[in-house]
């Protein structure tokens, strides 16, 4: 598989892993500066479920010339550690948590994509004194009405296999949801980033029972409604998951100043399908907010 320039220069950017304890759990983050003792303001990744810090490693050095990046393993996956309960308070403290460890202000920006959104959208509702703005990325707040075609609070996850050698494993990476995605390399990436070994082989490194350990929330489009903070949505114009009734919702539910923007020829993992799209709409959003006074008023 051929991988573009712009690809290989972003892993050529280094970064920094860093740990932060949270709770008596280990938090684990990559961080990077373009500059040493940069004043910038803060940009913070969270991923989705059963993903991890490295799905923005290829994204992240495209947002150096104005902001320091970190992108963190929320507890119970990548190289975080692992808890008994997990709540959407204690993930957004954990959100929180690495900015604070990373030196970010209260002009800090946090992006979440999928699962990662809905963390994204309670940190900006219990921190939004902290924050510049929140931007969610194909994160899906529904109706109270809305009508499931399965349980929503059923795993999306398998329970884990091992395999005997890491090819083995690789091989059997997939996208939750399922997708199909032609950007092999990419997917080759975040794979190789998804795995750990164990005494008898290889494995996944996500909890694959966070969902049964998960306190979920009811009325999440009243906290979407609560938000004060500015607040950017970017989702994918062919995802099943997201669809223009729920974008007409979400845009109902917040109000006129806040951006919707759909990249085309993309479904839920959206900056895998069309990872340069996705860095120029989510540049030009911050570059907006850079320059303009937010209509959302901090309450």
């Amino acid at each position: 598989m051929e991988k573009p320039g712009w690809f290989i220069r972003a892993l050529e950017t280094p970064w920094e892993d860093r740990t932060v304890t949270v709770a008596e759990v280990p938090i684990h983050y990559l961080y990077w500066e373009a500059a040493p003792e940069s004043d910038r303001p803060g940009l913070v990744f969270v991923h989705g479920n059963g993903a991890h810090a490295h799905w923005w490693t290829f994204l992240a050095p495209f947002f150096l010339e104005h902001y320091r990046v970190a992108a963190l393993d929320l507890s119970g996956a990548g190289d975080s550690g692992r808890r008994e309960r997990y709540t959407p308070e204690q993930f957004a403290a954990e959100v929180m948590a690495v900015a604070e460890d990373a030196g970010f202000g209260n002009d800090t920006v946090v992006v979440g994509h999928s699962f990662g959104g809905y963390i994204t959208l309670k940190t900006g509702l219990l921190y939004r004194e902290r924050l510049a703005g929140v931007v969610l990325v194909d994160s899906a707040v529904r109706p109270p009405d809305f009508k499931w075609e399965r349980d929503p609070r059923r795993s999306p996850i398998k329970p884990k296999r091992i395999y005997e050698t890491f090819e083995e494993a690789l091989g059997r990476f997939r996208l939750m949801p399922p997708q199909d995605c032609k950007n092999d390399y990419l997917l080759d990436y975040i794979g190789r980033h998804s795995l750990t070994q164990i005494e008898n082989g290889w494995t996944w490194k996500f909890d694959d029972g966070l969902f049964r350990k998960f306190e979920f929330g009811e009325n999440m489009h009243e906290d979407l409604a609560a938000l004060a903070c500015r607040v950017g949505v970017i989702y994918g114009d062919d995802s099943y998951l997201f669809t223009q009734d729920i974008a007409d919702f979400m845009f109902r539910t917040l109000d006129e100043s806040v951006p919707f923007v759909a990249i085309p020829e993309a479904q839920h993992h959206l900056f895998l399908d069309q990872p340069l799209a996705f860095v120029s709409a989510l540049r030009t959003l911050l570059a907006e907010w850079r320059h303009s006074r937010p209509n959302r008023v901090r309450v």
